[in-house]
């Protein structure tokens, strides 16, 4: 009975456009309405309020000559009180937006390079937008969000940007690696250099109070025990200890052959040599 006399209802978030004769009559909100077909009244279709969503995929090339595909999603939805427009005037509303979105894509992205299209991903969202956001308007569209979700260039060159990246992070590597072994190596002979030095103070200071000690014993064994002269007094105490030495060398388990001079020319040679070295190093102190 409802559909004999023209009765039908009409969805939340949606409106019914109304013909009389095939003429607009009005747009129908949510709800039931009437419209009797006797009298030429009729439902050419029905628009949807909700926010819909649109993919692009639109090839194009960079400024540097590199091919890529720029993913763009629209969010778009008619208005209501603009809805006979968003009807009559579009007969295909998803190919309207695709063309603008290629023609601006296809403007803006040849202008940058691969690196400032990635980095720029926002203005060419926004250039989009405010492109379809003035077309789309005369037609009853609100669009009302435009993002550009990817960038894709050709897999050869994303090969190639992907082995420049890994070089650049390997080189960056290799210098570091290098700096730290420079830091390794120059502390390493700093400490060197600072032990020898800190070796030969030692050495110097060993010497000199072996010197002083001998000084001191031939000093005082000359003057308690008279007829005696310096010279004598360090002979004999060369003489003693090259015995001592010797003794030592004997006496150690680890000591393998060891070839010496040995006699009363092997003890004076020695003994002359130690004189020697003590003149010279009494003359440096004076």
């Amino acid at each position: 009975m409802g559909q004999s006399l023209g009765c039908f209802q009409v969805g939340q978030s949606t409106v019914a456009v109304k013909e009389q004769f095939g003429k607009f009559d009005e747009v129908l909100e949510p709800g039931c309405h009437c419209a009797p077909w006797c009298f030429g009244y009729k439902v050419a279709g029905k628009l949807s309020l909700r926010v819909q969503q649109l993919d692009v995929r639109c090839e194009t090339k960079t400024k540097d000559n590199v091919f890529v595909n720029v993913v763009a999603s629209v969010q778009y939805r008619a208005l209501a009180d603009k809805a006979a427009d968003a009807f009559y005037k579009l007969s295909n509303t998803r190919g309207q937006i695709q063309s603008y979105v290629f023609d601006v894509i296809r403007a803006s992205v040849p202008k940058l390079n691969l690196d400032a299209a990635f980095e720029q991903k926002n203005s060419i969202a926004k250039a989009v937008e405010e492109e379809l956001e003035k077309a789309m308007s005369a037609y009853g569209f609100e669009i009302v969000q435009t993002l550009i979700v990817d960038i894709e260039p050709d897999v050869h060159v994303k090969k190639a940007m992907n082995e420049i990246n890994a070089a650049a992070r390997l080189r960056v590597a290799a210098n570091e690696k290098a700096e730290a072994e420079k830091i390794q190596q120059i502390k390493r002979a700093e400490g060197d250099a600072e032990s020898k030095y800190l070796s030969g103070l030692g050495i110097a200071r060993q010497r000199q109070a072996i010197v002083d000690g001998l000084r001191d014993s031939v000093l005082a064994f000359s003057e308690n025990v008279p007829g005696t002269s310096a010279r004598d007094v360090m002979d004999m105490v060369l003489v003693t200890q090259y015995f001592d030495t010797m003794k030592e060398i004997g006496a150690s388990s680890k000591s393998s052959s060891v070839f010496i001079p040995h006699g009363p020319g092997a003890v004076k040679g020695i003994s002359s040599q130690i004189r020697e070295g003590l003149l010279q190093a009494q003359a440096t102190e004076k």
